[in-house]
């Protein structure tokens, strides 16, 4: 992909909270850095309510977090909703406390049940979903990406929500080659299961006719936000869970986002040798 320069400049009206300007990553891919506006000034241009899928984990606790800092309202779903927190990344102090808020609404529902999944879109009018499932396939089985994205999907259609961003990961769909090599061998081992499950669950969406973005993270931390965010035609280094979900809420809110239809690669460091880190500590369990 070409380097080139843009700027998106945040006018009265639209739904951009962020001013981003694009330029050439010197390792390899876009650097999109976003500088954020007063918060009432979010507020005024920019209330909607966003729905939340898998809710509680680490980063769509954060799309959580973040929405409801910005003015947001937010209706969740997750099977625990007691393990929503306040998390690590964008919390500071207040990390790993109960999130609550008045304008917060916690659904506890399995996304793989129709009426679970139809209940967030009875909740309030939606303007936007962020789809960001996780758990392991021993816990919630083979197909539970895809099986929830398309009732979430259909969910949608019915009450005419248009506009979607679904988390997936680096090395899904056909950015494998973007995958690290390690990675790789584990997406054709240990985690075939759950790669087959993203597969199908990022067709799924390509298919439904939404307007979309795909989110391809890179090695996920629970560092602070950046602010920087890399478009990566390379090999993907890692990211903040923080710096995912503002890059998910910006796909959900900017009407002029510039990814819909596009299933981008991102991370904070571009074209750098990554080995996904599976420590405690990544998790957020230290």
């Amino acid at each position: 992909m070409k380097g080139y320069s843009m700027l998106f400049t945040c006018l009265v009206g639209t739904a951009s909270a962020f001013s981003f300007v694009s330029h050439t990553n010197p390792i390899g891919g876009r650097i999109a850095s976003c500088k954020s506006l007063s918060r009432s000034v979010r507020t005024q241009l920019n209330m909607k309510t966003i729905a939340v899928f898998g809710a509680s984990g680490l980063t769509a606790a954060e799309c959580v977090y973040q929405a409801l800092k910005d003015g947001d309202k937010v209706v969740g779903l997750t099977r625990n909703p007691s393990k929503l927190v306040i998390p690590k990344g964008s919390g500071g102090l207040d990390a790993d406390k109960p999130l609550s808020d008045p304008n917060l609404t916690v659904i506890g529902g399995d996304v793989t049940k129709a009426a679970d999944v139809a209940k967030v879109f009875d909740a309030a009018p939606i303007d936007g979903v962020i789809v960001a499932l996780g758990g392991k396939t021993s816990d919630v089985g083979d197909t539970m990406l895809t099986d929830g994205t398309n009732n979430i999907i259909a969910a949608m259609k019915d009450k005419g929500v248009k506009r979607i961003a679904v988390v997936t990961s680096i090395g899904a769909g056909d950015s494998k080659d973007q995958a690290p090599f390690a990675f790789k061998i584990l997406m054709m081992t240990v985690m075939k299961k759950i790669f087959n499950d993203k597969n199908n669950q990022e067709k799924a969406v390509e298919q439904s006719g939404l307007e979309y973005c795909i989110v391809r993270p890179g090695g996920l931390t629970v560092d602070p936000p950046t602010g920087v965010i890399n478009v990566i035609d390379g090999e993907a280094g890692s990211i903040p869970r923080a710096d995912v979900a503002q890059f998910c809420l910006e796909a959900v809110k900017d009407e002029d986002f510039p990814y819909i239809g596009k299933a981008p690669c991102i991370s904070s460091l571009g074209g750098t040798s990554w080995t996904k880190d599976r420590s405690k500590a990544a998790r957020g369990e230290m």
